[in-house]
């Protein structure tokens, strides 16, 4: 019998934020900052993010460790959507697509890949869009496969290096902001990156 509430993520990460309070800094946090990484960007749906940033509000000096971590787990995970679209699609896949309903995302991300296939996957990584939409696509598309590794690579790490390095900055309150609203700080975030490329491609 499948636990739906795997595919609700209004009532997984919650469960997921506050068991990691409990338990950052330990060992059990960083299998779960792990798991959640790799997993989302394949098959789950609550952003590494979650675990990231309760880990953080309880030991922010070692932000540069944990974002390290969440990136490498997130672009492993990746290249694991990749190859679930590139060889298994039909018979994976799609499951996972029709499971959280992200047909449209789907459609979306192949024209985006259509115009700019690098771009596209850097600023998936602020997109409210889910990554595995992203990877899952990627392989359907056979998008060049180190195209998608070094674009995952950049996008990824930024997103987490610029989670990790706010919440040391500006410590709990903010990753309680951040929490919140995280699909507003995503679209900030992405909004900012469009406008720095349209500058230097335009000037």
């Amino acid at each position: 019998m499948i636990n739906k509430a795997l595919f609700n993520p209004s009532l997984t990460k919650d469960r997921i934020r506050d068991w990691t309070s409990r338990h950052a800094g330990g060992f059990k946090a960083k299998v779960a900052l792990v798991l959640v990484a790799f997993s989302e960007a394949s098959f789950f749906l609550v952003p590494p993010d979650v675990v990231l940033i309760a880990i953080l509000v309880i030991v922010p000096v070692r932000w540069l460790y944990y974002a390290s971590l969440t990136t490498v787990a997130s672009v492993l995970g990746g290249i694991l959507g990749y190859v679930l679209g590139f060889f298994f699609f039909e018979a994976i896949g799609q499951w996972i697509i029709t499971t959280y309903n992200l047909t449209e995302e789907m459609s979306q991300v192949g024209l985006l890949f259509s115009n700019n296939a690098f771009l596209a996957i850097f600023i998936s990584a602020f997109t409210p869009i889910p990554y595995k939409v992203f990877t899952i696509t990627a392989g359907f598309f056979r998008i060049n496969f180190l195209i998608f590794l070094l674009a995952s690579l950049f996008g990824r790490g930024l997103r987490f290096f610029l989670v990790g390095y706010l919440m040391n900055r500006f410590g709990p309150a903010l990753g309680r902001t951040m929490y919140k609203y995280f699909n507003l700080f995503a679209l900030g975030l992405v909004l900012c990156l469009i406008s720095v490329v349209l500058y230097f491609y335009l000037t």
